[in-house]
């Protein structure tokens, strides 16, 4: 069963404007199986076989005649010497759109080889995992269930698949194939440990040194791994807003995985203990995170995301940037929440409203399990994680 992806509108848009589009993400979270939906007249190649990669990387010219455009190239990283040969094949006819989609699983290498050989051809999309949005279109099921299972499309086309078995073979694959090729990490044990202990600091500002203590390494391997993680989509940074109010802030970023059911593995955390573990708070966090993040990042918007906390560790999870103007909010696991989970939210707003920034103050959102949405008596609006791609249409009406 195939889930309709909301990327696909952006996609096809693209194809009209840019020669070669570049579709990057973790490994399963289907990038091929939406692009070649979404493009069926488009050939297809796959770099993945030894022997197309070192045709691709050796003899590139052959191999754009032997796989003409408009193609789908699939696994692109393991030919970076593939793309100074496109941008000569695009360059022959500038006004011919849409000839190659390139897909790849290591954003930081695609990215080098876009900015030395394809830079102002290339429309850039990243790929994450299932949105709530689509897999209640197509499936019935619980939130709960989807914040344990997690959003990977073959956790939904196969219900039946456990999802214990998926992630740790997920995590083995991730660790031999991508882990190696990106870094040369001596020991893969110490850095499965890393990848655990960071779980458990999901949600809360990233500390090198206290997680180079735990695992028992150096401050630079733990930034170096960090930004593998990054790199192969498996972690998010959330960074500081980066103004204050008239208080000291903090300036480290926040550290989230980017698949909750990832995060419920490394934790042991399943749907049936989810509501007494002492990571509920912080998988709820990290769960919307990703929904927030997912939400805007395909609809083109300029909508930015940052976390906030002060010198007197007065915090809010999230803030919302738009168009010169802030919003705030919560993650709460209530499904009824009420004045007193908005105090540390509302005491940041004031302090906006009363300075002298140019930021506008805009609306403070709790994101709950609420069965429906509802204000409170503080202009506070009470959402559910499906409500977040409407959160703009909500502060409309």
């Amino acid at each position: 069963m195939y889930i309709p992806r909301d990327i696909q509108t952006q996609i096809t848009q693209a194809i009209q404007y840019y020669p070669v589009l570049i579709v990057t993400g973790a490994r399963q979270v289907g990038k091929t199986t939406a692009l070649r939906k979404i493009l069926p007249a488009y050939n297809y190649v796959s770099l993945d076989l030894p022997s197309l990669a070192q045709q691709a990387e050796c003899d590139p010219k052959s191999f754009l005649a032997m796989h003409p455009a408009p193609l789908i190239i699939d696994e692109v990283q393991y030919a970076p010497g593939l793309f100074r040969h496109l941008k000569a094949a695009v360059d022959e006819n500038r006004q011919r759109f849409g000839q190659f989609v390139l897909i790849g699983n290591q954003h930081f290498t695609l990215m080098q080889q876009v900015s030395e050989s394809l830079a102002g051809r290339v429309a850039i999309f990243e790929l994450e995992n299932l949105n709530l949005p689509e897999i209640a279109h197509s499936i019935k099921t619980t939130e709960k269930r989807v914040i344990t299972r997690g959003q990977f499309p073959e956790l939904w086309r196969n219900e039946e698949l456990p999802s214990s078995l998926f992630y740790s073979s997920y995590l083995a694959t991730y660790l031999e194939r991508d882990v190696r090729q990106i870094l040369n990490v001596v020991s893969l044990r110490d850095f499965e440990r890393c990848i655990r202990i960071l779980a458990a600091r999901s949600g809360s500002i990233l500390n090198k040194s206290e997680v180079a203590k735990d695992v028992g390494v150096s401050v630079k391997a733990i930034g170096d791994w960090i930004s593998v993680l990054q790199a192969s989509a498996q972690i998010v940074l959330l960074e500081p807003w980066f103004q204050n109010f008239g208080k000291r802030i903090a300036k480290s970023p926040k550290l989230y995985f980017s698949d909750s059911g990832l995060l419920c593995f490394l934790l042991g955390v399943d749907e049936q203990n989810l509501e007494n573990s002492p990571f509920l708070g912080m998988i709820w966090e990290t769960f919307l995170f990703g929904e927030l993040r997912k939400t805007h990042a395909y609809r083109n918007s300029t909508i930015k995301l940052w976390h906030y906390r002060d010198q007197y560790a007065t915090e809010v999870d999230f803030i919302i940037e738009w168009r010169g103007k802030l919003s705030f909010a919560e993650a709460k696991w209530s499904e009824l929440p009420n004045l007193k989970d908005t105090r540390s939210m509302s005491t940041i707003y004031r302090e906006l409203q009363n300075s002298d920034s140019p930021w506008k103050a805009e609306n403070r959102y709790l994101l709950s399990r609420a069965h429906n949405p509802y204000p409170l008596g503080d202009c506070t609006q009470v959402v559910r994680a499906q409500d977040i791609p409407y959160l703009k249409e909500m502060q409309n009406s």
